[in-house]
């Protein structure tokens, strides 16, 4: 029986690299996106309209004019909401109100401006420009049965006049963005690339938000801006991270609307810090993580507020020799240097009450 021998000559050392590297060059390996975490269980409430189903003409009606404006409407979720025994609410009528007068009397103008402008102002339809109080209580008819967002009402973003369609766009047309104003550069960006989905694509998959975290959160938080801008910080400038992964825009019962109330949020991402320890931090159980770090951004190692570590400790720490605070005396613990150097599991311990080990 012939034996067939394989051997490997240049030509064929070179096929076998080529097809390893487009193998490993393949969109599985590639680094990808974080997605948007899962949306809130809504549940769908009938509107409060008092007007009989004669008062409503349904999407195809309101697409002969406003074609652009159903045809991305469409793509969302909320094409999909109707109502059992009230079919006739479905649609753009479903937000924006019975249209049929609306639609009459714009046919009846017949394209003249005048006319026109006379007929929106006899026959309107919410089209979100109330206060914002009245626009948000339009979304909230539903969205309300979200644990998510049931806080809307008693958040920051309410009491400062936001409302829902200012972050969020049902059909994403019509947005006019001032590009003339350039954000701040971040040199993180040159090296940490992550690829940037389409408009279109991001907005039905990210809550329908009308800009991408964090340049949607930027246009009214400049400071936290700057914030990250600094050396040390979170990676939400490079699109590791999101805002949302740390707080909660429609408001929650914690500090600053974060999502856990105080050093859970942190310990979230940060499991090694978490617990439980025999020996507990105070600080970090009273007022949490912020207590010794900025998250947002700073110029010192590990966030810290302080430039070295035992200028933050003696913050709470404070007294000389002799007190119960700081059981050194002020030459002797100059020498020592950094608390750390010696207070190693500063964030609990399972050993030692002094956090020595």
């Amino acid at each position: 029986m012939a034996r067939l021998e394989c051997r490997w000559g240049p030509l064929n050392t070179a096929v076998l690299l080529a097809s390893l590297l487009a193998l490993v060059a393949t969109p599985t390996f590639a680094q990808k996106l974080p997605g948007a975490p899962q949306g809130p269980s809504v549940a769908s409430r009938l509107p409060e309209f008092d007007a009989p189903a004669g008062d409503f003409v349904g999407a195809d009606r309101c697409q002969s004019c406003h074609k652009s404006e159903t045809t991305e409407f469409h793509k969302t979720g909320h094409a999909s909401i109707t109502f059992p025994g009230k079919d006739y609410i479905r649609g753009c009528e479903t937000c924006h109100g019975p249209g049929k007068a609306h639609a009459d009397a714009i046919e009846a103008a017949h394209g003249d401006d005048a006319e026109t402008a006379e007929a929106l102002k006899k026959y309107p339809y919410f089209a979100f420009r109330a206060s914002a109080e009245e626009n948000a209580a339009r979304c909230l008819t539903c969205h309300i049965t979200s644990k998510q967002q049931e806080f809307f009402a008693h958040s920051e973003h309410a009491g400062h006049g936001i409302s829902c369609n200012q972050c969020h766009a049902t059909h994403l047309v019509d947005e006019v963005r001032d590009l003339s104003k350039s954000g701040l550069s971040y040199p993180q960006g040159y090296f940490f690339q992550v690829p940037q989905l389409a408009d279109e694509i991001r907005w039905t998959r990210n809550s329908l938000l009308k800009q991408s975290e964090p340049a949607l959160c930027y246009g009214c938080h400049k400071t936290i801006e700057a914030q990250f801008a600094l050396p040390e910080h979170h990676r939400v400038p490079e699109g590791l991270m999101k805002c949302s992964d740390c707080h909660n825009p429609h408001g929650t019962m914690n500090l600053a609307s974060l999502s856990k109330p105080g050093w859970e949020t942190c310990v979230k991402c940060h499991v090694e810090k978490r617990g439980p320890y025999v020996f507990e931090h105070p600080a970090a159980k009273i007022e949490g993580c912020v207590a010794c770090h900025n998250p947002h951004g700073s110029t010192n190692n590990f966030l810290l507020a302080r430039r070295e570590g035992r200028q933050l400790c003696l913050q709470c720490h404070t007294g000389f020799h002799g007190q119960a605070q700081v059981p050194h005396s002020r030459l002797g613990f100059q020498t020592s240097g950094e608390c750390t150097r010696c207070h190693v599991t500063v964030h609990g311990s399972n050993l030692d009450p002094n956090f020595l080990r």
